[in-house]
C-alpha cells in the first residue's frame, strides 16, 4: 500500500505545527525556521494535491495576507505576539479561504482553555495567599503557538486523511 505524494508535505506540516506548539510552550518562542518551513511545503501541496485550483491558491494567499494584516494590528498594540502572527499566517496558507474560519474559531477556543489551565494554579494561589497572585495574572504570558497549531492540526489533518 503506497501513500499518495501529498501525504509526505502533510505530514511535514504536522511535524513543524508540532515543533512549533512545543517551541512556543518551552520558550515562548515560534522558531522563524519553522515558518519558513511551512510556506517551503505549501507549494509543494499545491503541486502534489489533486483537487487544487490556481484560484484556490490564490484566494489562500489572500485569505494569509488578510490574517496577517489583522495580526500585525494586534501585535503593534502589543496584543499579540510576532511569532504567533506569522504561524497563524503560515496555518492559513494551509488551510485555506474554506478552512479560515474554522483556524481562527478553533484558535481562538483552544487558547482560551490553554489560558484558562495557566491561570488555574494562580486562581488557587489567590484564594490562599491574594495579596501574591493579582499581579501575576496581569501579565502572563500564553504560548498561543499551542492554539494554533491545535487548531490548524484538527483543521487540516482529517480532511487530508479521507
Amino acid at each position: 500500500m503506497s501513500l499518495p505524494l501529498h501525504f509526505l508535505p502533510l505530514a511535514g506540516f504536522a511535524g513543524l505545527m508540532l515543533i512549533a506548539a512545543v517551541e512556543d510552550l518551552r520558550r515562548l518562542v515560534i522558531p522563524n525556521a519553522v515558518v519558513l518551513g511551512l510556506c517551503t511545503l505549501w507549494p509543494l501541496q499545491l503541486a502534489s494535491a489533486p483537487d487544487i485550483s490556481l484560484l484556490g491558491s490564490t484566494n489562500a494567499a489572500l485569505c494569509a495576507a488578510a490574517v496577517f494584516a489583522a495580526g500585525a494590528l494586534l501585535f503593534s498594540r502589543g496584543l499579540m505576539g510576532g511569532g504567533d502572527v506569522k504561524l497563524l499566517t503560515a496555518a492559513t496558507l494551509w488551510v485555506g479561504p474554506g478552512g479560515t474560519p474554522s483556524l481562527l474559531i478553533g484558535t481562538a477556543v483552544l487558547g482560551g482553555l490553554l489560558t484558562l489551565a495557566l491561570l488555574f494554579p494562580l486562581a488557587l494561589r489567590a484564594v490562599f495567599a491574594p495579596a501574591g497572585a493579582a499581579g501575576a495574572a496581569k501579565r502572563m504570558p500564553v504560548p498561543y503557538g499551542v492554539a494554533i497549531a491545535g487548531a490548524a492540526l484538527i483543521v487540516m489533518i482529517p480532511p487530508n486523511l479521507s
